[in-house]
């Protein structure tokens, strides 16, 4: 599969984000995005660090004592090369990570969806294949990653793409308009 790619209001957008059938399958993955081995979390911005801060007391009610504890020692985020993460917990489990039986899920979506905090889970994790790069501009490309061929799977039996996946956290990171603009264009 060749990729291309499309530029919608100075947005470039691989072709795979369209191409490719794509649907989480917790049940098979477990929610690995949030438990890669890794020194470093999720990319954090600024403004969510900011928004965790202030809803910290409550995210962490969900969490198991162990991520508290690292929490509370040192922190929920670090800053490397540039970029603030999340920190993992012994390289493995993003620091927000709560399990659900043997299924990884975020505690600050689980806070969110509940209603007791107004700020869903950071970007990078909502937008989860798409990953946003910035080479004199915004880039969204598609980030293969071996466990989630569940998702590939069921995406193409349920004919969803990337795009239509992720349409939630599009909207919530670049607008409607922008999102039905985007449609419009991969019709024509």
């Amino acid at each position: 599969m060749a990729v291309d790619f499309i530029d919608v209001d100075n947005i470039m957008i691989s072709s795979e984000i369209f191409e490719q059938g794509f649907q989480c399958d917790l049940n098979k993955c477990k929610g690995a995005c949030c438990t890669m081995e890794s020194a470093f979390g999720a990319p954090i911005n600024k403004k969510e660090v900011e928004s965790i801060e202030k809803n910290l007391s409550i995210i962490t009610e969900y969490l198991p004592s162990e991520h508290s504890a690292e929490i509370k020692k040192n922190g929920f985020w670090i800053s490397k090369f540039d970029q603030l993460m999340t920190r993992s917990l012994n390289n493995r489990a993003c620091v927000f990570v709560v399990f659900e039986g043997d299924v990884a899920k975020c505690s600050i979506e689980k806070a969110f969806n509940d209603s007791k905090i107004n700020f869903n889970k950071p970007i990078s994790c909502h937008l989860f294949p798409i990953r946003i790069g910035d080479f004199n501009g915004k880039v969204l490309r598609f980030e293969k990653y071996h466990e989630c061929s569940p998702a590939l799977e069921k995406g193409s039996l349920s004919q969803t793409n990337i795009f239509e996946f992720c349409k939630d956290a599009l909207v919530r990171e670049f607008g409607e308009s922008w999102y039905d603009k985007t449609m419009e264009a991969i019709k024509k």
